[in-house]
């Protein structure tokens, strides 16, 4: 039979590790936002954290793989809450239009996030999640049923993932006129073969509120006292 204590243990001990990852995650955002991702030291999210050498190593082996680990996790928890809208919607051309204006209003909701996205780049924060997943899944169909006049999938992946890395960058400088990402699908729309007409009509469409997402470091972010009047 199980032993209750064991069992006990192994909770609490579990919890307690989630909890220091977390931790060490949540500074490593505020660090990396700070220095980029290629100037902090291990020294920094040590002491950021708040936690010995030791434990850091206990949960990550480089400073690139807390880097991998922060972006990965925290782009999947966007597009966790993103999909299930582009999802009701059945136009693969149309899908692209509203995850990517709906990812880049979620880096605008959360400056810190966003600057984190760009600052990382494609090299570590997408490749084999889930925004190259599911961003590559309706660009294929779109490419299929003949909605995207594109000679390669590739080709079209990298203007799309370019358009929203960058256009993520462009919307946190403050320089963005209010309808930027709408100016920028549709110009995408058109690059992809579609006619100024259509184009404007997806690139503008109404947007379905987004939940906000759940995972640590935005639940961090709500968490927070609003600053005094």
């Amino acid at each position: 039979m199980n032993n209750p204590l064991e069992n006990y243990q192994s909770r609490v001990g579990a919890l307690r590790r989630e909890k220091t990852r977390n931790r060490l995650m949540e500074s490593a955002l505020s660090v990396f936002t700070e220095k980029g991702p290629d100037a902090p030291l291990i020294d920094d999210f040590i002491a950021a954290a708040g936690v010995a050498r030791g434990t850091f190593y206990n949960y990550f082996r480089t400073t690139g793989e807390l880097l991998a680990a922060v972006a990965g996790e925290t782009s999947d928890e966007v597009l966790a809450v993103i999909d299930p809208l582009v999802l009701s919607v059945e136009d693969p051309a149309h899908r692209v239009v509203i995850g990517s204006r709906l990812y880049m209003g979620m880096a605008a909701r959360y400056p810190q996030w966003g600057a984190f996205i760009t600052r990382v780049g494609t090299r570590r924060g997408s490749r084999g999640r889930l925004l190259d997943e599911y961003l590559t899944r309706d660009l294929e169909k779109a490419i299929e049923s003949g909605r995207f006049r594109v000679g390669h999938l590739t080709v079209a992946r990298d203007i799309a993932l370019g358009s929203i890395m960058f256009g993520i960058e462009t919307l946190l400088s403050g320089e963005a006129p209010a309808d930027y990402t709408e100016q920028l699908m549709f110009a995408q729309l058109q690059a992809f073969g579609f006619d100024a007409k259509e184009a404007r009509t997806l690139a503008w469409a109404p947007l379905d509120a987004c939940p906000e997402p759940r995972g640590i470091l935005f639940q961090r972010r709500d968490s927070e006292p609003a600053e005094p009047d």
